[in-house]
């Protein structure tokens, strides 16, 4: 299959942002080529929107530097032991990439030497469709036959797949993580094989670095067939052992789901469809992969909340939406909901579920009308009994379908009456 010259007009707007411009027109200056590599070429030749951009060039990260600073450009040195400086162009980051080799490396870091060859330089990335470039002009340098692999939607590894993973073992996820985005029909047989056979280096990974792909396999928009040959290869279990013995049986109907009510891929509430909801998983699997706090939070909340009882009534509905998390409510909904995709018996069941979180997702938490000072400046002291009080205005306030006025809820307290 011919590789077109150039990138697609459509594919190609990124190319004339003024941020970018300005860095071809220093690095050239400087003596050195520059092309973009990677994702950018890989999206605007699929047609899919191009996010970040990133160059490879010639000049070393000192002469990369010095080139851009004096034409103002502001750089920071964000990985120079392995050519890589971030230069910020007119408001854009841009990552620039001394072109390089692998001398060593020990499956979690590589010993690079910088060069001057595009396709040496192509041929240490991970994947076909990864190895393309374009000049500033847009004009395709495919070195190791990627346009081919990306037109057939097939991620297959550069060179020999077990020497790819041996030098980083996160390329096992990554693999899985390419698939669910970009690959059609089954994996490549060859990069599967290694995946299965090596997966047992992910454990030699830190557990920020499985869980930044394993949120990215997550977030695809159909993780189906990605998670089904994770758990046959064994791969999946091994990044996530809690879901061993649960299962991920609920994956497949939760992506039905998704694609017929219009909802937005949300990698942790698939985290969520694949574990037990029992608070001391969530805490095991926030510590190991450290999650962020508020994903923390999320996963715990989820963990501990239970379906509302009320889920047809709703001003029984909002008192215990009021009492409980409902982001976490509203995560349990949307599982249970999925449970009864593509479950005929139970489509009045799935239409009562859906109001139910149409409600949950319109739900805005009333204020309590009263505060503390409330009751200090009608006569009570600070202390247990005004908490008390405090207390049992607040769910008289919350029985009444939260409609009591302050005033009304003033006219309750035991002060009032003396």
């Amino acid at each position: 299959m011919s590789v077109p010259t150039t990138l697609p007009t459509a594919g190609s707007a990124f190319l004339r942002e003024p941020g970018l411009i300005s860095i071809f027109d220093l690095i050239e200056a400087a003596g050195g080529e520059i092309r973009v590599n990677g994702g950018a070429v890989r999206n605007a030749l699929l047609g899919e929107s191009v996010r970040d951009v990133d160059l490879s060039t010639t000049l070393e990260p000192n002469h990369v530097t010095d080139a851009l600073q004096r034409g103002g450009v502001k750089v920071v040195p964000t990985g120079v032991a392995h050519g890589t400086v971030t230069a910020v162009s007119n408001g854009r980051a841009y990552e620039v990439t001394t072109l390089r080799e692998d001398i060593e490396t020990d499956g979690r870091h590589a010993v690079v030497r910088f060069g001057h060859d595009w396709t040496a330089d192509a041929q240490r990335r991970d994947f076909t469709m990864n190895a393309l470039y374009c000049d500033r002009n847009g004009a395709i340098f495919d070195p190791l036959g990627g346009y081919d692999d990306l037109l057939e939607r097939r991620i297959r590894f550069i060179g020999d797949p077990v020497q790819r993973i041996m030098e980083d073992r996160l390329r096992i996820l990554r693999f899985f993580r390419f698939f669910a985005w970009y690959g059609h029909g089954r994996p490549d047989a060859a990069g599967l094989k290694a995946c299965a056979s090596l997966k047992d280096g992910l454990k030699e990974l830190s557990a920020e670095r499985v869980w930044q792909e394993l949120k990215r396999i997550l977030a695809a928009p159909d993780i189906v067939k990605a998670v089904l040959w994770m758990r046959t290869t064994g791969v999946f279990d091994l990044a996530l052992p809690e879901s061993a013995k649960w299962g991920v049986d609920l994956i497949p109907r939760l992506n039905a789901c998704e694609r017929h009510l219009g909802w937005s891929p949300d990698a942790l509430l698939r985290l969520m469809a694949v574990i037990p909801p029992r608070p001391d998983v969530a805490a095991t699997i926030a510590a190991r992969l450290k999650l962020s706090n508020a994903e923390s939070e999320r996963l715990d909340a989820w963990a501990r909340a239970g379906l509302p009882k009320s889920r047809a009534a709703e001003p029984e509905l909002a008192r215990e939406l009021y009492r409980g998390e409902s982001g976490a409510i509203l995560d349990r909904l949307r599982l249970e909901r999925a449970r009864l995709q593509d479950d005929d018996s139970a489509r009045n069941e799935a239409r009562r579920l859906e109001r139910t979180i149409d409600y949950v997702e319109q739900w805005e938490r009333p204020a309590f009308p009263l505060k503390g000072q409330d009751l200090v400046s009608a006569g009570m002291q600070p202390g247990p009994e005004m908490g008390r009080a405090m207390r049992a205005l607040e769910q008289a306030w919350i029985e009444s379908g939260f409609m009591m006025t302050r005033e009304q809820l003033l006219s309750r307290t035991p002060a009032a009456g003396r």
